[in-house]
């Protein structure tokens, strides 16, 4: 069924993912835990490009399928199709960019994707 179009290996989204695959301890200002630290544990996040028309059930089986992962949760985001106007020779010629989807993937503590490794 191949919902994904290809991974985000960009510097944000590398970032994102650097910052999420790292236990990261803090001292909550209110709440139950008040005062006392606590560890959030790691999840990473990956980014990839998927078609507009799969949803996230669609996309989680997909993600497992390929890379062999415990997906957690999907966040979706919808990009509408931009328009395009490009001076030439001939004139202006007007297009449109495809609209497209991109699902921010949290894995289970401890599964990492390695886009490099088919390099």
């Amino acid at each position: 069924m191949n919902f994904i179009i290809k991974p985000l290996i960009t510097e944000k989204m590398t970032k994102i993912t650097d910052k999420t695959s790292v236990d990261r301890t803090y001292t909550p200002k209110a709440g139950k835990n008040k005062g006392q630290q606590v560890t959030k544990k790691a999840a990473p996040k990956y980014g990839f490009i998927v078609k507009p028309e799969a949803d996230k059930m669609q996309i989680k089986a997909e993600v497992e399928r390929l890379y062999n992962v415990k997906v957690v949760d999907v966040n979706t985001m919808r990009y509408a199709g931009k328009s395009v106007v490009r001076y030439t020779r001939t004139g202006l010629v007007r297009g449109r960019k495809d609209a497209f989807k991109k699902a921010i993937v949290t894995l289970k503590e401890g599964d990492t994707i390695d886009f490099y490794s088919n390099i």
